[in-house]
């Protein structure tokens, strides 16, 4: 076993309900007091008060780093996602706070690991190993992965599920959301339900490891014999509600690929986007997570390994056809087919006003733009996500526009932005017209 004083980067997690609803209410409160108190100091000087730059300050980013990173958890993890927004759902100020939370959580004392393994496996567990780290080598919001090896030879990487997680997910997340409602922050009318209990949904499925141990075996199926793709197997004699056991995979992270030549970053690239058209188009099921840490590469296969399969999201039937009905609109370029295939998705409403409704018809159109060629399109030199981010802003500034596109949409779309993040940092060059046309 590792040593288990190093304390390096840890702190127990608070496995109570009630002690996270208190940890919670109290940043909640403490920020919402030092806005008021910054409002005031504004007033005081003759200013009016900005509420949304008020929340925005060293000391608030200090707190929510500090508080949800040791809580971990789902109000860790919605921060996460949210820090992915395009700017129609929340503001630059609180998306930057949320980015925060994109680094590595601390890990568990040994200690509280002990107990939760006690609790998964019984006491005696130690027994079963011929070596296990409990110095983790990979901590996250909802848990934490251990290296270990059976007696009977198989080299595993265990994953440790925090203790108080699954129970507290949906006051974590009711607690963090009173947040998103100070006022000035987002449109007062803005309906942000349906994306929290979406939310709610999926990490309560991410939360249980039986159900990610289910897609962890049904996207090893569909991949079955792929010379671009390898996934641990399921060790499911491990594997509790809290506890996944998977093999090893002995690989390195994908973005130390940047200096690879240039043809395999090309071809890394290609098999990842082509991955999620599959996953779209053919498979009905999206892993929806495009964290780095879940894409790595193993140098002696040349193969891409896929992790962490717990926020995968089955795609409805209808909204595969919708999507097809808008890729194809869009490759021929017919203006009034699309908008009625983003009708029918949900990226406006009819009530949309006819302004607003033109402003995502543009950016539609400009990610459409390097789509439509057959020759590589460069990610590397590209400003689109510059372009994206800023037309994003711009419109999530217009107070009045208030719809919100359906949770399954806009999850999709953070799968499809992270691909294109990871594209532009292997600066990969693309021919992506050929991909889509396979799936018209």
């Amino acid at each position: 076993m590792s040593d288990p004083t190093d304390q390096t980067r840890t702190a127990p997690v608070p496995g109570h309900r009630l002690g996270r609803m208190l940890r919670l209410g109290g940043m909640t409160t403490g920020i919402m007091g030092d806005m008021v108190a910054g409002g005031l100091r504004q007033m005081a000087q003759g200013q009016r008060p900005h509420l949304p730059g008020l929340l925005l300050t060293p000391a608030t980013a200090r707190r929510v780093t500090r508080d949800l990173g040791q809580m971990r958890g789902a109000a860790m993890k919605l921060g996460q996602m949210l820090s992915m927004d395009t700017g129609l759902v929340l503001p630059p100020e609180m998306t930057a706070i949320m980015a925060a939370l994109r680094a590595e959580a601390p890990h568990m004392p040994p200690k509280q690991l002990q107990s939760v393994l006690n609790a998964a496996w019984g006491s005696g567990w130690y027994g079963r190993f011929k070596r296990f780290d409990l110095r983790p080598f990979a901590a996250a919001s909802i848990g934490q992965v251990h290296r270990a090896q059976t007696h009977d030879g198989r080299d595993l990487a265990i994953k440790v599920q925090y203790p108080g997680v699954r129970a507290s997910i949906d006051s974590d997340i009711d607690n963090l959301a009173t947040l998103l409602r100070v006022p000035g922050l987002i449109p007062r009318d803005t309906d942000l339900g349906p994306i929290l209990r979406e939310a709610k949904a999926q990490l309560h499925q991410e939360a249980d490891y039986i159900a990610e141990a289910r897609h962890l075996s049904a996207f090893r199926r569909l991949l079955t014999g792929s010379e671009a793709f390898r996934l641990p197997a399921l060790h499911s004699d491990l594997s509790t509600p809290e506890v996944l056991a998977m093999t090893y995979i002995d690989s390195q992270p994908i973005d130390t690929l940047t200096d690879a030549p240039q043809d395999l970053r090309d071809h890394v690239a290609q098999k990842l986007i082509d991955l999620t058209l599959q996953e779209l188009f053919a498979f009905g099921l999206m892993q929806t997570d495009p964290n780095l840490a879940n894409y790595r590469f193993d140098p002696a296969t040349g193969q891409i390994v896929l992790l962490d399969f717990g926020a995968a999201m089955e795609i409805d039937p209808s909204l595969t056809s919708d999507f097809r009905n808008l890729l194809n609109a869009a490759l021929d370029q017919d203006g009034a087919r699309t908008r009625a295939a983003m009708l029918r998705i949900g990226y406006f409403s009819p009530a949309t006003a006819p302004r607003h409704q033109d402003l995502i018809m543009d950016m539609f159109e400009t990610a459409m733009a390097p789509l439509r060629q057959s020759t590589p399109y460069d990610f590397g030199t590209s400003d689109m996500v510059k372009t994206l981010r800023d037309m994003g802003l711009a419109m999530g500034s217009e107070r009045e526009l208030t719809h919100v596109p359906p949770p399954a949409t806009l999850f999709l779309h953070r799968k499809i932005g992270g691909i294109y993040l990871l594209a532009s940092k292997l600066r990969a060059r693309v021919a992506l017209r050929p991909l889509l046309e396979r799936y018209r």
